[in-house]
C-alpha cells in the first residue's frame, strides 16, 4: 500500500484573494463543485478552508462550512481535511472552531510560528476588486503567523477526541523538531502524516537540497513512524511534487498553493493541477491512491464518523 501515491488538493485557501484569478472558488458552491472535481481527477483528500461568498474573504465560521460539506459528503467517497490554518490574521481558538464543530477524518495543523510575507504578490498585482485584499497582504510586512506550543496544545486538546488525524504542516526543520516534542509526549500518534512546505516568505525555500533536507531530518527524527508529503507554493508546484513523488513522498497541489498550471496560464480548476500531477506519478511508474487506500495509509476513523 505505501507505494502508492496520495494526492491532496487544497481547494482555495486563505492566500490568493479573488482579484487575482476568475477561478479561485469563493462561494460554496463553488468550492463543493471544485472540491468533487479535484477528487474524480485522483485527489484522494481535499483540503478546505471557506471564504464569505460577497467579497472572498476568509471565513472560519463552521456555519460557512456546512453547505459544501454536505455536498461534498452526499457525491463522493473522497477524504475531507479542514483547515485549522484559518488566515494567519485569526486567533487559534477562530481557527480550531470548523474542525471541533464537524470532526472530520483530517485536520490540518501548523507546527510553528513564523514570519508570514506575502506582500511579495504586490508586484505582480496591482489592481483589487475589495478593499480588504490589497490591506492583507501589506500587512504581512509585520506578520507573524502565531503557531505557539500552548496554541498547538490547544488544537490537540480539541480536536484529538474527535479522533481526526492530522496533516501536520511543517514549513522548516524546527517545525519538525516541534512536532518531535508533541510526539515524544504521546500527545500525537504514528503514523503521523507530515505535510513539508516549500516556497512561502518565512519558511523554507524548494530548492531539491531544501527538499532533501527537510526529508532526512524527518527520517533521522521520526524513521518508519510518518508518511511524507509535499506542498510547493507558485511556480515550485511541480518541480517539488515530482521530486517527492520519485522519492516515495505524497503530493499536494490546489490552487491554495498556486493559482497556475504552467508558465504564464492559470489554472481553471482544481481538476486541472489533480491531473497535472497524476500525469507526473504516473509517468514515474507509480500509481495513485484512491481514498480507502489513503484511509489505510494513513490510519484514518472513516467517513462515517465524521460530524457532517
Amino acid at each position: 500500500m505505501t507505494s502508492k501515491v496520495i494526492i491532496s488538493c487544497a481547494i482555495t485557501g486563505s492566500i490568493h484573494t479573488p482579484s487575482m484569478s476568475p477561478y479561485l472558488p469563493v462561494t460554496a458552491t463553488e468550492i463543493a463543485e471544485s472540491a468533487l472535481g479535484a477528487a474524480e481527477a485522483g485527489a484522494a483528500i481535499v483540503h478546505l478552508h471557506a471564504r464569505n461568498p460577497e467579497d472572498g474573504r476568509p471565513d472560519q465560521s463552521p456555519e460557512a462550512f456546512e453547505p459544501f460539506l454536505k455536498v461534498i459528503k452526499q457525491s463522493s467517497n473522497v477524504v475531507v481535511n479542514l483547515t485549522t490554518g484559518g488566515s494567519p490574521y485569526m486567533s487559534v481558538e477562530e481557527r480550531v472552531r470548523p474542525a471541533a464543530v464537524w470532526r472530520p477524518e483530517v485536520a490540518s495543523l501548523n507546527m510553528g510560528s513564523m514570519n508570514f510575507g506575502l506582500f511579495p504578490m504586490l508586484k505582480r498585482y496591482t489592481a483589487f476588486e475589495h478593499n480588504w485584499e490589497r490591506k492583507m497582504l501589506e500587512d504581512s510586512h509585520d506578520l507573524v503567523f502565531r503557531n505557539s506550543f500552548k496554541d498547538i496544545r490547544y488544537a490537540l486538546d480539541t480536536l484529538s477526541a474527535t479522533g481526526a488525524r492530522y496533516e501536520f504542516e511543517c514549513y522548516d526543520t524546527a517545525h519538525l523538531h516541534n512536532l518531535h516534542y508533541f510526539w515524544n509526549e504521546g500527545l500525537v500518534q504514528a503514523p503521523l502524516f507530515i505535510q513539508t512546505c516549500f516556497g512561502l516568505l518565512g519558511g523554507i525555500g524548494p530548492h531539491p537540497e531544501e527538499v532533501l533536507h527537510m526529508k532526512r531530518t524527518a527520517d533521522r527524527l521520526f524513521g518508519d513512524n510518518y508518511r511524507w508529503s509535499v506542498l510547493g507554493a507558485g511556480a515550485a508546484q511541480m518541480k517539488v511534487a515530482a521530486q517527492a513523488a520519485s522519492m516515495g513522498g505524497h503530493v499536494r497541489v490546489g490552487l491554495e498553493d498556486s493559482l497556475w498550471l504552467g508558465r504564464g496560464q492559470l489554472a481553471q480548476t482544481n481538476a486541472a493541477q489533480v491531473t497535472r500531477v497524476r500525469q507526473i506519478i504516473e509517468g514515474l511508474g507509480l500509481e495513485i491512491a484512491t481514498p480507502d487506500e489513503a484511509r489505510e495509509i494513513l490510519q484514518l476513523k472513516g467517513g462515517d464518523r465524521v460530524g457532517f
